[in-house]
């Protein structure tokens, strides 16, 4: 979001809404480091891959990632909950660093 100084945002609480989570969805933000973002299909195809940065935020909504860092990662990252533990995911058998296909920087 951005806003202009002066600008207000009313006071407001949350009200209790119910939810069906369906898929679980991520954030991720770097604060320190390089870490690679492997992208799957959701059959568990690999796609592509992209680096990532101090500073970069990734927000992970369908499909499969897996991840390598490149160099030490501090990071943040942010799902909705709560965690089910292994009912959470499916692992399974990602790339080799041999067939890393590095999207091109926009």
């Amino acid at each position: 979001m951005h806003h202009p100084a002066g600008r207000t945002i009313d006071a407001h609480v949350h009200n209790v809404v119910h939810r069906n989570v369906v898929y679980t969805q991520e954030v991720l933000f770097i604060k320190k480091g390089k870490l690679r973002v492997d992208f799957y299909d959701d059959y568990k195809d690999y796609l592509e891959s992209r680096i990532l940065e101090a500073g970069d935020t990734i927000l992970l909504t369908s499909g499969g990632h897996g991840f390598k860092v490149l160099e030490e990662v501090e990071m943040i990252e942010v799902k909705q909950g709560p965690y089910s533990g292994d009912m959470d995911k499916t692992r399974f058998e990602g790339i080799t660093d041999e067939e890393v296909v590095l999207m091109a920087e926009e």
